[in-house]
């Protein structure tokens, strides 16, 4: 099975930055798509927001540029998390960040 997602977009949201008991280092973002594709034959308007993460060392490397506004593509994995709220969601974990 593969699970693997590449998106362009926007950061819609400051970047946030975090670590976690264990050390580990998180930093955590809404990236905002806006795009047309073509389905069915026909130009199709596409917008999604969807929680991006990085984590661990490279996610220094990989955001040190990174401000609200800033376009970006953004390859991962896509993962269910769900929040304190209990309300589920799901989120790209970022292993490649570039800037557009």
């Amino acid at each position: 099975m593969t699970n693997r997602m590449e998106i362009s977009g926007a950061i819609a949201k400051p970047p946030i930055r975090s670590q976690s008991p264990a050390g580990v280092a998180h930093v955590r973002f809404w990236l905002e798509h806006r795009s047309t594709v073509v389905e069915a034959d026909l130009p199709r308007q596409v917008y999604c927001r969807m929680p991006v993460v990085v984590s661990g060392q490279r996610s220094a490397l990989f955001t040190q540029n990174l401000v609200q506004g800033s376009n970006i593509t953004v390859s991962g994995f896509v993962a269910y998390q769900t929040g304190r709220n209990g309300v589920g969601k799901l989120v790209l974990h970022a292993d490649n960040i570039t800037q557009i």
